[in-house]
C-alpha cells in the first residue's frame, strides 16, 4: 500500500511538474494575483473576473520573469480573458474529451512568491450546454470538488494524463468552482482574436410568454426596438412568436438558445401569428451593441 501510494504521489508531482511550463501568475488587480495559461504560442488566457485594469497588466513566467502582457479582449460571460506576451511558456496540451464526475481533477496556479500550486479533487458534476449567469454559453458544465484559492482562477485544470480540461473559475457559480471547458475556451479565444470582443446576436424585441391555440404558447412582442433587426423585417408590436429557426419559443431562454446557435449577420425565419393569421418572416440578427 505504501509502495502504491508513494508511486502515486510521484506520478501527480511528475503531471504538475510538467503541467508548470505553461502556467503564469497575472498581475491585474491589487492584492492578489491570478493565474493563467499558454492556450497558443504568445496567447495567455485567464479568468475575466481578476482583470481589473486594461493597461500595466503584467505576467510571471515559468522561469521566473515577469513581462508585460497586453489585454487583446475579454468576455465577461464566460470569464474569459485574453493577453498576449511576446514568447515566454510551453502552449497546453488539451483533453480531446469531457471528463466524468469521480475523476481525479488537479488545478493547477502560480504565484510570483511561491512558484507553481496544485490542488487536488474530483469533478463533482457533469452536464450539457449551457448559459452562465453572466450570460455566455459554456459548452458543458464541468463543476470541481476542490479548493480554488484566490489566485488559482484563470490556470489549468488538468485530468490525470496531464491534459486541460479547462481553465479555473470561482465566478460562474455560487455552489462550487467551475472548469470552463476547452472547447468553449478555444471558441472565445478565436472570436476575441478575430474581432477583439464576443459577438452576441439580438432581435432588438421585448417579449412576455403568452398562450396560443391548441395549448401551444409562444412569446408576445411587447416593445420594438425601432432600428433594430426585428423591426426592419417587419415584426410589428403584438405579434406573437411561435418558432424561430424552426425551434418553439415558450420562454425567452429558448430565443437565446436560438441567437447562440447563429452568427450576428445570419438570418433566421420566423413564424409568428398577427391578427389570427400566421406569417413568416425573416430576420438578419443583429450584434448586440456593447455597453458604455
Amino acid at each position: 500500500m505504501g509502495q502504491e501510494l508513494a508511486a502515486f504521489s510521484a506520478e501527480l508531482a511528475g503531471i504538475v511538474a510538467k503541467a508548470a511550463g505553461s502556467v503564469v501568475a497575472v498581475h491585474a488587480r491589487p492584492r492578489f494575483s491570478s493565474s493563467g495559461v499558454f492556450w497558443r504560442p504568445g496567447v495567455i488566457i485567464t479568468a475575466e473576473h481578476t482583470i481589473r485594469r486594461e493597461e500595466e497588466i503584467e505576467v510571471t513566467l515559468p522561469d521566473g520573469r515577469n513581462v508585460a502582457a497586453a489585454l487583446a479582449g475579454s468576455d465577461a460571460g464566460t470569464d474569459i480573458a485574453v493577453l498576449k506576451v511576446d514568447g515566454g511558456g510551453t502552449v497546453a496540451t488539451r483533453a480531446a474529451a469531457l471528463p466524468a464526475p469521480g475523476n481525479v481533477a488537479l488545478a493547477l496556479g502560480r504565484s510570483q512568491d511561491s512558484g507553481v500550486n496544485a490542488t487536488m479533487g474530483i469533478i463533482s458534476a457533469v452536464s450539457g450546454e449551457w448559459r452562465t449567469w453572466r450570460g455566455g454559453r459554456l459548452d458543458a458544465y464541468i463543476r470541481l470538488d476542490l479548493t480554488l484559492y484566490p489566485g488559482s482562477s484563470g490556470g489549468p485544470v488538468l485530468n490525470t494524463d496531464g491534459e486541460v480540461i479547462g481553465v479555473a473559475s470561482s465566478a460562474l457559480s455560487r455552489i462550487a468552482g467551475l472548469a470552463i471547458p476547452a472547447s468553449s475556451v478555444d471558441r472565445v479565444v478565436e472570436e476575441i482574436l478575430t474581432r477583439g470582443h464576443v459577438a452576441r446576436g439580438y432581435l432588438g424585441v421585448g417579449l412576455q410568454p403568452v398562450e396560443l391555440p391548441d395549448h401551444q404558447k409562444g412569446l408576445i412582442v411587447l416593445s420594438l426596438e425601432p432600428e433594430g433587426p426585428a423591426a426592419k423585417a417587419g415584426v410589428l408590436i403584438g405579434d406573437i412568436f411561435a418558432t424561430l429557426s424552426g425551434a418553439e419559443v415558450a420562454g425567452t431562454e429558448e430565443v437565446q438558445r436560438v441567437l447562440e446557435r447563429h452568427r450576428p449577420g445570419e438570418s433566421v425565419e420566423a413564424r409568428v401569428w398577427r391578427g389570427g393569421q400566421e406569417r413568416t418572416l425573416a430576420i438578419a440578427i443583429g450584434e448586440r451593441p456593447k455597453r458604455s
